[in-house]
């Protein structure tokens, strides 16, 4: 009897060791993916979608929890771990910001034309030109929208199913980024607007704004653009001359 007891007891040890042994190896294995997730965010160029570091991953790594442990390791830190536009990156962190005004790169000032014009796109998308000059009052010149093409904070979407398939415009995925939102619906409503001075207080009490949406398929009121077609003929009939 004695020596079954030992046995069993021999047994037992040798089960709580190899557990043990598989317990650290899975450690090992989270802390070494954890390291390779943080080199890749680090090398990338641009913030990367959660499908790419899968790819990239070893295979049955739980890529969005150890993207949540990397958040919060990171929260406390001089760089941050954020998610914009359904990607990934690391960013300074937002109270550092004004430390490093001497090292930023000066941005590019945008006139007040392609402020109007850019915030309408955001609220209105998808918009064609004739719908931007109607809520602005004036004309769009070509120089304003190629602005904020090159910046490549407004795309070309479709063609709008109407009489004349005018070109209709929308928000990139590099807007979200640099203005760090996740989502369109991130940006300001009425209210916020108002508070920040931006809106005129003296707004009919009926003014109400658009629920900001960025469809990543053509809605039903678009069609493609032609495979065909080239760059320039998308100018959409744009006059060179810029009214304010």
């Amino acid at each position: 009897m004695s020596n079954n007891r030992v046995e069993k007891a021999a047994a037992g040890i040798e089960s709580d060791v190899i557990d043990l042994t598989e317990r650290l190896n899975v450690k090992a294995d989270i802390d070494q993916e954890l390291r390779l997730l943080e080199a890749l965010l680090f090398a990338a160029v641009e913030p990367i979608d959660i499908e790419t570091l899968r790819e990239r991953m070893p295979e049955n790594s739980d890529v969005a929890a150890l993207l949540a442990r990397l958040a919060r390791d990171y929260s406390g830190r001089g760089v941050n771990l954020v998610h914009v536009a359904n990607r990934w990156r690391f960013q300074t962190a937002p109270d550092l910001e004004h430390h490093l005004v001497d090292v930023k790169e000066t941005p590019r000032k945008l006139s007040r034309a392609a402020l109007e014009t850019l915030a309408i796109i955001s609220y209105h998308q998808p918009v064609t030109r004739a719908e931007i000059e109607d809520v602005r009052g004036v004309a769009v010149s070509k120089g304003t929208i190629d602005v904020l093409m090159e910046l490549d904070w407004v795309r070309l979407r479709g063609r709008r199913r109407t009489p004349g398939r005018p070109v209709t415009y929308g928000t990139t995925d590099g807007f979200l980024a640099h203005f760090n939102l996740e989502t369109i619906a991130d940006l300001p409503g009425r209210d916020d607007l108002k508070a920040a001075g931006l809106l005129d207080p003296r707004l009919p009490k009926d003014f109400e704004m658009p629920t900001p949406i960025m469809p990543d398929d053509l809605t039903d009121e678009e069609d493609p653009l032609d495979e065909q077609e080239e760059p320039e003929f998308f100018e959409d009939f744009l006059s060179d001359d810029e009214n304010e």
